[in-house]
């Protein structure tokens, strides 16, 4: 396997993730999904003065979740923001055109000097597939469809030439150009959950890898790492970043973290717990996740040690943190953001530094 040249601590990126969750005020009352959507870009804006490199908006279209279009509340914060990059987390590719995402983002990119990323994925989630008129029996042909042509498509616009491409789940393209072109691409990453197959493709075609960690510990997540290395070589490519995803919430105190934070996501577990089958989830597995899994939470001390652990035992070159989870109150993420963007990255940053400079 060919080495991997090794970003210092500074190459590292920093970033948060938030789906919109629908959250309540502090007397613990609903607040509308259209105050949520505003209170994300109020999010983001304080992300970008604390120092936090880039912030990802999801997709779902459900009730728990205020964010049905992220492009559009992406489009919101580069226009209210001066450095922070923003990205889709994640445009769900296989119930979308591969043609109208270039379309969005390159415009996006224009319109903000090339802040603008996508994160691709299928989704945890299957709401989309009825809602806009899919059969989940595609759910595997339409996912690597229309990956293959969102590559085509970014191909031609390196190139500046037209995109040909032909499958079975859309209208073929013949010589068609896309518009508007963008000035340096469109920086895309593929969003997995942890099987082979997804880290193989994302590899296959050329686009660095996100891995979604969002249970138990991160070292689990290793051997992805060396088998997207591996595709890499394997399809004659340069080593791609690798990134990763998780939740977590950070307060003054471990203990101010554990108890703003636990109510809010047993509502958030449970949920998606009963939909799904599961058991109910419990303090007990909260505790756990915090203790040996993959929820960072607690103070900027404890989580920065977290982060930094997990950015060396899977060597990533970028980090997210999901930093809504449930239905928390705008002032308790407001606080969160605060301390991540001025503690808690500039302390991964040392901390990394200081082991490699002990190596």
């Amino acid at each position: 396997m060919s080495e991997k040249i090794h970003a210092s601590s500074d190459d590292i990126s920093f970033g948060l993730d938030t789906f919109g969750d629908n959250t309540v005020d502090p007397a613990g009352q609903p607040v509308p999904p259209a105050q949520t959507i505003r209170n994300v870009v109020e999010q983001a804006k304080l992300a970008d003065r604390v120092g936090v490199d880039f912030i990802g908006i999801g997709e779902h279209h459900r009730s728990d979740y205020s964010i049905s279009a992220p492009d559009i509340v992406m489009t919101s914060i580069l226009a209210s923001t001066t450095r922070l990059r923003v990205t889709s987390a994640v445009t769900v590719l296989s119930s979308d055109d591969p043609v109208r995402i270039f379309e969005r983002y390159s415009t996006m990119n224009a319109l903000s000097g090339g802040r603008a990323e996508i994160t691709l994925g299928r989704g945890s989630f299957t709401e989309s597939f009825p809602l806009f008129g899919f059969n989940l029996q595609d759910y595997e042909v339409l996912f690597d469809e229309k990956l293959d042509l969102f590559r085509t498509i970014l191909d031609a616009d390196a190139r500046d030439s037209a995109v040909t491409w032909s499958g079975k789940t859309r209208a073929a393209l013949d010589n068609v150009k896309l518009h508007p072109e963008t000035e340096s691409g469109i920086p895309t990453w593929v969003a997995v959950g942890g099987s082979p197959e997804s880290v193989v493709r994302a590899a296959k075609y050329r686009f660095p890898l996100m891995l979604a960690i969002i249970g138990g510990a991160a070292a689990r997540f290793r051997p992805y790492v060396d088998l997207y290395r591996r595709a890499n070589d394997q399809f004659g490519l340069p080593q791609l970043p690798i990134g990763a995803h998780s939740p977590g919430f950070i307060a003054d105190t471990d203990e101010q973290a554990r108890e703003l934070s636990l109510d809010h996501w047993l509502v958030q577990q449970r949920r998606i717990g009963e939909e799904r089958g599961w058991a109910p989830a419990s303090p007990r597995q909260f505790e756990q996740e915090i203790e040996h899994g993959s929820l960072y939470i607690g103070s900027p001390e404890t989580v920065a040690q977290r982060i930094a652990a997990t950015i060396e035992v899977l060597d990533l070159d970028r980090f997210s943190l999901k930093y809504a989870n449930g239905p928390m109150p705008h002032e308790h993420l407001m606080r969160s953001v605060e301390l991540y963007g001025t503690r808690v990255i500039p302390r991964v940053r040392e901390l990394l530094a200081e082991r490699s400079a002990q190596r």
